[in-house]
């Protein structure tokens, strides 16, 4: 899940750690595909040894896309699985390890926050096809045009979930992946490759996790390894920062906002089914030949250098007039402990704090007096100073209510300009009693 509008906003103050991504494509000759070669050096200027896959980010969207047709079956979906895979490897060409993680069982916290998501997409499921069949019958009394309504199997997401069959046989499938890749493609024979499937407990990032922090403990430790973290969640920039690696990149895929979706009831663009008016589609090609073409364009990737970040944040949290020596370290864990207020996986973010409304700047202005009060750091080897962090609470409480007088005027005022001003005629939309009688 991570973290909404956390990446957008740090990508927007801090516009540099984002890089765009240089993919070598395969070529075609004589109707041959030829791979590209990954033991050659990395087209994007940069060695990485290590890259670590999070595979439920990359499984839901193999599994049931949304921007292109779903797979018919199982067996295209781990193709589809092995195509992005593949891509991801030919981008990053790790040279030492490549560890794969699915996420097993999760903590109790998480699971409490699974079960009410998926009731709610549940409750949601059954509300759209109820509104999709009033929708329909409307239409068609009017005398609308409307494709014939088609009943076709959905694939159920909650199968991706530890213990169920699927996941067993994506297990399966992975470890012929690894043997066939180790043996056919150069780029593979000289790294040593980790698959955690399901059956081991954790989420994906937080055994990736693990696996870093159990490699710097080692004593042949190279300080310098250059890690690669696939994974769309924003969290995973916290926990990249928190490894304290000075060398750590992680690859998502590039976010395209307001993408044009298909009409749920017509499966025609340009408006929601809310607004279907039943219009006949228009013609695809002379003889109507590319109708069941779907405009489909490779999704493109981006870098996102934690090592640039990393400079960003310490000119921010540099503090002058300290009674003791800066440390850059304990301002990173310090500064990854306040984010967790706004929201993440396993805790609900404080209301008054929205990162749109620049909650973390705040946090940030927050945590430097109290630092200064209280002559110390708010985390200690992983451990808090409850005193501290109750200052942070009670300095957000004072500062509570003009954030929400501030939302109140802002959505008065969005009110008025969509709908107009409130005219003194107006009144009568009161509902009766004593309350009416005041405004009489």
């Amino acid at each position: 899940m991570g973290v909404p509008a956390f990446f957008r906003w740090l990508s927007r103050k801090y516009s540099t750690i984002v890089v765009h991504c240089t993919e070598e494509r395969s070529k075609e000759c004589n109707g041959v595909r030829i791979p590209v070669d990954t033991s050659k050096p990395n087209p994007n200027e940069v060695e990485f040894d290590n890259l670590y896959l999070d595979m439920n980010g990359i499984i839901h969207p193999c599994t049931h896309p949304e921007d292109k047709a779903a797979p018919k079956n199982e067996d295209e979906m781990m193709v589809a699985i092995f195509e992005y895979m593949d891509r991801l490897f030919n981008i990053v060409r790790p040279r030492r390890v490549l560890y794969m993680a699915i996420d097993g069982v999760a903590p109790r916290a998480k699971m409490n926050q699974q079960r009410s998501r998926r009731f709610r997409a549940s409750k949601e499921g059954v509300e759209l096809v109820e509104e999709k069949s009033r929708i329909r019958e409307e239409i068609l009394g009017r005398g609308g045009y409307l494709p014939p309504d088609e009943i076709k199997e959905r694939f159920d997401s909650n199968c991706i979930t530890p213990g169920t069959e699927f996941m067993d046989n994506l297990a399966k499938c992975l470890r012929y992946y690894i043997a066939d890749r180790l043996s056919n493609d150069p780029g593979w024979r000289n790294i040593t490759v980790i698959l955690s499937d399901a059956s081991v407990p954790g989420e994906g990032e937080h055994k990736i996790m693990d696996y870093i922090r159990r490699q710097r403990a080692q004593p042949h430790h190279d300080p310098n390894t250059h890690h690669c973290l696939c994974g769309a969640d924003a969290d995973l920039i916290m926990l990249g920062l928190a490894t304290h690696e000075p060398n750590f990149t992680i690859i998502r895929e590039e976010f395209k906002p307001n993408q044009p979706r298909p009409c749920a009831m017509c499966g025609q663009k340009g408006h929601e089914i809310k607004d279907c008016q039943g219009v006949a589609r228009e013609k695809q090609g002379e003889h109507d030949e590319f109708a069941d073409a779907m405009p489909t364009s490779e999704q493109e990737f981006i870098f996102i250098r934690l090592c640039v970040l990393r400079e960003y944040l310490e000119r921010e949290l540099t503090m002058a007039s300290l009674p003791f020596p800066f440390d850059f370290e304990r301002t990173v864990d310090d500064w990854v402990f306040m984010c967790f207020f706004v929201g993440n996986d396993f805790l609900p973010h404080l209301p008054s704090l929205e990162i749109r409304e620049g909650a973390i700047d705040r946090l940030v202005g927050i945590y430097k007096d109290v630092v200064h009060k209280t002559g110390g750091y708010i985390t200690e080897n992983g451990f808090v100073k409850l005193e501290s962090v109750e200052l942070i609470m009670q300095a957000i409480g004072v500062a509570e209510d003009n954030i929400f007088k501030k939302r109140k005027e802002d959505d008065v005022r969005l009110r008025r300009i969509s709908t107009g001003p409130i005219l003194p005629d107006q009144r009568s939309v009161c509902p009766p009693g004593p309350w009416r009688q005041r405004q009489t």
